[in-house]
């Protein structure tokens, strides 16, 4: 970066989660290049207060005023002077604000929604490892992202991996590339009988094999739920129909995902399994900066497998293709009810194979009406969930 240049100015939202600490990770090996401006977490006040006496950011934001009141003393106390903000509107103020360059959106679910509309409007770079906010906001989430003159560089490994692998000119996607293909490890439970997972614990289900994750994407790995929230990420990012968009289990995780051309050809990008990779790649595009990733090493790689996922051990990941076949908000809907059938599997309230019921008698009983604003968006959200707790409900009665 030459001298003069400024410090690109960083917010990142999710800040004590898993994506936020690779990020502060790999900003932090290029003090140069980055400026923390602030940071938002949910409830960990003295995760953030950490992580505020290390990058004093100008702002932070917490959930709560309450929790944000505890922060303000803590900094106070140390003679800082971030300013801290509280709610979803401190948080979209913050996505929002004139001195930030840059977003990192790494709230999990639906609540990321919000910020990444206030970045996608403001025009921001928006590193996108929030997938909800496509597959809840849809159609309209693109629009705002157009309309702002935003630039979205997705975040996931799959995608980044595929938005590595297309040609540079989005315009030429469709008539040079046949098909995409995303790759999934499979999960803790590739090779156990379907018939015994409604025995599984929350315990096994968040023991993934490969990547160190947060419970609930750790229980969507196992469903391969998250496949199909990529796959409906996928249709909206790069603009393929979903008949050209597949999924196949690698249980390895060194190939991240691959782009099939039309000459039979097929591009693919490939890495040891670290989100700093993604990371580092959407912050410095298009140019690439060190990760601090270990290197693949191909000699200590025994083999690279990849066969089709069961729909007998996965029979979520077929609810993708039908959401996005169904009306505008479907996809919206099926993401509300996974969230609310998690948090009951966690909560031990249901068993590990009712997640897909739950679904299922969500999307069957919730029927969308092509939401067009934020508030219509979030009052489906609301309805989906009502629906889904109450299916998980009478579950576990």
């Amino acid at each position: 970066m030459p001298a003069t240049a400024r410090r690109q100015r960083l917010a990142v939202l999710g800040a004590t989660g898993s994506i936020g600490a690779s990020t502060l990770d790999v900003v932090a090996r290029h003090p140069e290049q980055f400026e923390v401006f602030a940071l938002c977490a949910g409830s960990q006040v003295d995760a953030l207060f950490e992580l505020c006496l290390r990058f004093r950011p100008a702002y932070a934001a917490l959930a709560t005023e309450a929790h944000a009141a505890l922060l303000r003393d803590k900094l106070q106390a140390h003679g800082l002077a971030t300013k801290v903000l509280s709610g979803n509107a401190g948080v979209e103020e913050i996505a929002a604000h004139p001195q930030v360059d840059a977003v990192m959106a790494a709230i999990v679910g639906a609540a990321g929604l919000g910020p990444c509309l206030a970045a996608a409007r403001t025009g921001k770079r928006l590193l996108l490892a929030n997938k909800e906010a496509i597959v809840v906001g849809g159609r309209f989430f693109m629009d705002a992202v157009a309309a702002g003159g935003a630039t979205l560089l997705p975040i996931d490994s799959e995608h980044s991996a595929i938005f590595q692998s297309l040609p540079d000119d989005p315009a030429t996607w469709d008539r040079r590339v046949e098909k995409i293909i995303l790759t999934a490890s499979g999960g803790p439970f590739r090779g156990r009988d379907p018939a015994s997972l409604k025995a599984v614990t929350p315990e096994e289900a968040c023991a993934h094999p490969n990547w160190s994750m947060g419970r609930k994407i750790s229980v969507d790995s196992a469903t391969m739920m998250n496949k199909a929230l990529e796959v409906i990420e996928a249709r909206h990012l790069f603009g393929l129909p979903s008949a050209r968009i597949e999924v196949v289990i690698h249980p390895q995780s060194i190939v991240h995902s691959l782009v099939q051309y039309r000459d039979g050809s097929l591009v693919a990008q490939l890495g040891n399994p670290d989100m700093r990779v993604p990371i580092a790649y959407g912050l410095a595009w298009p140019e690439r900066i060190e990760s601090g990733t270990k290197r693949l090493d191909f000699s200590s790689v025994a083999a690279m497998t990849f066969e089709p996922p069961s729909a007998q051990r996965y029979p979520g990941l077929r609810l993708a293709w039908d959401a996005l076949e169904g009306p505008d908000g479907t996809t919206a809907v099926l993401n509300a009810a996974n969230e609310v059938a998690v948090q009951a599997f966690l909560d031990r309230r249901i068993r590990f194979d009712e997640i897909h019921v739950v679904n299922l008698r969500t999307l069957e009983a919730v029927l969308p009406d092509a939401p067009d604003s934020l508030a219509a968006l979030l009052e489906l959200d609301s309805r989906a969930r009502a629906e889904a707790e109450h299916a998980a409900t009478r579950l576990s009665a």
